[in-house]
């Protein structure tokens, strides 16, 4: 796999970061929304998600945002704890292999996300710690951050360019199939990790 590959840039999110969005749904369904996926999809066709996603929206927006979808107005610590429910904790064997990778390449971090779960990260594992994992990259893109997100060409494009990358050697490592078809699109070799996959055994 990495055979002619001098750059990886790896997803966090189901790839070094466990999550389970069905802990979302239930935190959801406890505070009395029984269709939250409903809920999901009519505010994703709003470009709700995709905004917080870019920061285009802020916080408060955000929870009046979706407030507008349930059935039941929500205070922003129950939309923000439901929210973040999903999150589960980083991958040991995912860190471990991530430190022996940045001795040999140049190693990146990708990921659609959002103030609220990258918060949430930092607060549960600490300051210090949250920064020995983004100390591993070389850089950390987060889409928030940036203003772009997978799988809009333009992202993989905006790595390649400001670190002077070559695409044909750098490796793009996600669990979603349609970011790897944006990776694929912008000429970058990519992979998609399965459910059953982890990059600790991919690169051995």
């Amino acid at each position: 796999m990495l055979t002619g590959i001098k750059n990886i840039i790896f997803d966090l999110g189901g790839v070094i970061y466990a999550i389970n969005y069905k802990n979302t749904i239930q935190a959801f369904e406890s505070l009395g929304i029984s269709d939250f996926e409903q809920v999901y999809a009519k505010a994703g066709q709003s470009d709700l998600f995709d905004n917080l996603e870019t920061g285009k929206v802020s916080k408060e927006e955000f929870f009046f945002g979706i407030n507008k979808f349930l059935p039941n107005t929500l205070s922003s610590i129950q939309i923000r704890e439901a929210w973040n429910a999903m999150l589960i904790d980083f991958m040991p064997d995912a860190i471990s292999k991530l430190q022996e990778l940045s001795k040999s390449h140049r190693i990146f971090l990708l990921s659609n996300t959002n103030i609220f779960h990258i918060e949430e990260i930092q607060n549960r594992v600490g300051e210090s710690e949250f920064t020995a994992f983004c100390d591993l990259f070389e850089k950390v893109y987060l889409s928030h951050e940036i203003g772009l997100r997978k799988p809009n060409i333009n992202v993989f494009m905006h790595i390649v360019n400001e670190q002077d990358l070559k695409a044909s050697e750098t490796l793009f490592i996600d669990d979603s199939p349609q970011h790897v078809q944006g990776a694929l699109k912008a000429g970058l070799r990519s992979y998609h990790l399965k459910d059953n996959e982890r990059i600790a055994q991919l690169m051995s």
